[in-house]
């Protein structure tokens, strides 16, 4: 772990992003809430929150921090098809918070991805990185850094 104690507090802020491609039979399956497992944008986004809450316990080395808000977005996109996930994470602390926001992205598209596999075996998880992120000494990435809309 790297010591960040001599580093000041500030508020940080990172966004990520992610997509699930499946086939439009699945998107309005789920759209219509028709899976036996209930609502699956409902329960992935539970998921993202939670994983991002636990990112320390899963990443070594990753300093547990103290997270003061997480926003997960989950939309459809019928350009993919599929769905798009976003995951904005704050905190007031040392050091940043990107592996929390990556963290949350990648659970909310592996919870997407389980609650559907039965429909689709053609699911494809991609395009998951940072948007941007913002406090410390180095605020950098923004969306224009990836092409992303």
């Amino acid at each position: 772990m790297v010591d960040v104690s001599g580093k000041a507090e500030t508020v940080r802020t990172a966004r990520a992003s992610g997509t699930i491609e499946m086939a439009e039979a699945t998107l309005a399956a789920i759209r219509e809430n028709r899976l036996s497992k209930g609502d699956v944008i409902a329960v992935a986004r539970v998921a993202g929150i939670q994983a991002v809450k636990r990112t320390s316990d899963l990443i070594p080395l990753c300093h547990p921090l103290p997270v003061t808000d997480v926003q997960v977005e989950v939309v459809e996109d019928q350009a993919l098809p599929g769905i798009r996930v976003e995951v904005t994470v704050r905190t007031v602390g040392r050091t940043g918070v990107e592996m929390e926001a990556l963290t949350g992205v990648s659970v909310t598209l592996l919870t997407l991805f389980d609650m559907v596999k039965g429909l689709d075996s053609a699911l494809l998880l991609s395009n998951i990185s940072v948007l941007s992120k913002t406090g410390g000494k180095t605020s950098s990435h923004n969306d224009s850094d990836h092409g992303t809309p």
